[in-house]
């Protein structure tokens, strides 16, 4: 079969532009000198002053921050442990169970969000930072337990019989051996959790109350006014701290393949 080297790379490039043209441009919009994204009229950096003069913006913002990290890490311990449980005991009701873990990723958001409304409506709790919790620790422990699981076939199982057979105990054989087996499944599943829990809007729309206003939540309640300059600040600050983790997660297992290569 023949080969077209110059459309395969025009179809890349354009593969690109169309996945980040709309980040680019944010960025560039956030030193626009006009509060209109229309047109670029000049460059400032005054839009960077005046989000720190945005107590709203940045309550909203400490509130995602808040969320996404406890939501994150309760999550990552209840999918992680889900996991282990579910690969290594049999029970009456377990095929039931692995069905009932992708009603969560498969309904419509908005379907979970009133399902928990309607829950915390009848336990008769006021709605604020720990329903919002609540609510993304449940959507977030499927995509974690998932992932965890998926790690978890790939494993060998005569790891943990070695260990066994050594002396250790099954506490010792599960810190020692099945979690730093499974810590790239567990990463990804907290990153996952992470990541759906700062742009969650249909979920956190019906069960934050006062006082518990996210960044996602600002920004939907801001479209109808026309979305303020600052915000393009936040979130270029956002993507630049992004870009730095990745970049030094990068740097890192690539000091540790090194590290493997040289001790081979």
């Amino acid at each position: 079969m023949k080969r077209y080297p110059k459309l395969e790379n025009l179809y890349i490039t354009l593969v690109f532009l169309l996945l980040f043209l709309p980040i680019i441009v944010l960025v560039i919009y956030s030193f626009n000198t006009s509060k209109l994204n229309i047109i670029f009229e000049g460059f400032t950096l005054d839009w960077y002053k005046e989000l720190f003069k945005n107590k709203d913006l940045l309550e909203s913002f400490k509130n995602t921050m808040i969320v996404g990290v406890t939501s994150t890490i309760i999550s990552t311990i209840i999918g992680t442990i889900s996991a282990i449980g579910l690969k290594k005991y049999n029970f009456k009701g377990k095929n039931f169970i692995n069905s009932l873990l992708y009603i969560p990723v498969i309904i419509p958001e908005i379907v979970l969000g009133i399902s928990l409304l309607s829950i915390y409506t009848v336990l008769k709790l006021e709605l604020g930072m720990g329903t919002l919790i609540l609510s993304h620790i449940v959507f977030s422990i499927p995509y974690v337990l998932i992932s965890v699981r998926a790690s978890l076939e790939n494993t060998d199982p005569h790891l943990e019989e070695a260990a066994a057979d050594l002396g250790a105990n099954k506490i010792e054989t599960l810190l020692n051996v099945t979690l730093p087996t499974v810590f790239p499944g567990i990463k990804s599943g907290a990153l996952l959790a992470f990541t759906l829990s700062l742009d969650d809007v249909v979920i956190s729309y019906f069960t934050a109350g006062p006082g518990s206003n996210t960044l996602p939540l600002k920004l939907f309640s801001m479209i109808k006014t026309g979305v303020s300059p600052d915000v393009n600040a936040l979130s270029t600050l956002i993507l630049l701290v992004t870009i730095i983790i990745l970049v030094l997660s990068t740097l890192i297992q690539v000091r540790n393949i090194r590290k493997l290569q040289v001790k081979k």
